[in-house]
């Protein structure tokens, strides 16, 4: 008799924001759409990772996940092409090296772009809010197409006004929903939604991982994530301390929903709550591609690095983890975490 094949096991995916650095999620995305064992189900997402999330919507209603993956290299081609002009000039690895062994390397064009938002905002700056970004995503993503498909989706944005985070669901995830899930108020005016002004989603939801527990989103969730949690040594110069300030706030968001997360979690597992309460929680298993660990020597600027040559350097990257996480936790899926919370992630 003919063996039957397994059912793929369903998964929602929890995808972390960090600029360019996100091409690392494209590369996970790319093999994960490979694998015929996982359903992805369900996506949250900021920042940039609501942007690989929308891609990759739109390229699998187009053309399943060959299509998720010709979208996702065509958006983040895009993004090469209108941020890196002068990459054929200057490659990123000479641009580099030049500043590297420069006498006055701490006056990157960066740095110097760093120095001027500290006391210039994005309304003196930019006041045609010029946005490079939004005509990348409006010419790159089909938002019908996002909202017609059965994969649930949940982006991140901060309420500026009351500094709550925001949850745009399925249908309501718009192109000024997904700019706003990746608004940084020192580079881009606030983006406004019906009157409410928005910032990057980072902020208090890096990403959110709630959205998955309140809907009928698959129970095991697979973090995928580009801020490393832990930098040995103390910061000294100004880069150095700004880099780390930027990790530990985009990750602060993260670490507490994961702590709430690990207190249910013990909770359920002993036995500790009342019938009546256990029936409004349920188990979960969490699971985590460690894109950071991965990004740790990276600069905060690099985030900014647009060229092809780095992109597509970070995108093997992600589909070399994604590759070893398939390998050695897939397996755990529908069964148990494949991680241990605050051994990973919250352990002082």
């Amino acid at each position: 008799m003919a063996r039957s094949v397994p059912k793929p096991k369903p998964v929602s995916l929890a995808l972390q924001g960090g600029g360019a650095h996100g091409a690392f999620t494209w590369g996970v995305l790319d093999r994960l759409s490979e694998c015929e064992t996982l359903d992805i189900r369900a996506m949250t997402a900021t920042s940039a990772g609501a942007m690989n999330a929308v891609a990759y919507i739109t390229g699998l209603e187009r053309g399943g996940p060959a299509g998720a993956r010709e979208a996702l290299e065509s958006f983040w081609r895009e993004i090469s092409r209108r941020g890196a002009p002068l990459d054929a000039l200057m490659p990123t690895s000479a641009a580099s090296s030049m500043f590297q062994n420069h006498p006055f390397k701490a006056w990157t064009p960066h740095n110097f772009a760093a120095a001027m938002t500290s006391f210039l905002s994005p309304y003196d700056l930019n006041p045609f809010d010029i946005n490079p970004l939004r005509e990348t995503v409006e010419s790159q993503i089909d938002f019908d197409a996002v909202h017609a498909s059965s994969l649930r989706l949940f982006v991140a944005a901060t309420n500026v006004e009351t500094g709550k985070v925001r949850i745009f669901e399925d249908g309501e995830v718009s192109l000024d929903a997904v700019l706003a899930s990746a608004c940084l108020p020192h580079t881009f005016k606030a983006v406004e939604i019906d009157g409410v002004p928005y910032w990057d989603g980072g902020y208090l939801g890096n990403p959110s991982l709630f959205p998955l527990f309140y809907s009928d989103a698959p129970r095991d969730v697979v973090l995928i994530t580009l801020n490393p949690i832990e930098r040995p040594g103390t910061p000294r110069t100004a880069g150095e301390i700004q880099d780390r300030l930027n990790e530990i706030t985009f990750n602060a968001s993260l670490l507490g929903e994961l702590r709430a997360i690990a207190f249910v979690q013990k909770l359920l597992n002993q036995n500790l709550l009342a019938k009546t309460v256990r029936s409004n929680y349920r188990k979960v298993n969490i699971h985590a591609i460690r894109g950071g660990e991965s990004l740790r020597t990276l600069r905060l600027e690099s985030k900014y690095d647009t060229s092809w040559s780095f992109l597509t350097g970070l995108r093997d990257k992600g589909r070399a983890y994604a590759e070893e996480w398939l390998e050695t936790c897939e397996p755990k899926v529908g069964k148990q975490s494949s991680l241990d919370i605050h051994q990973d992630f919250l352990n002082d």
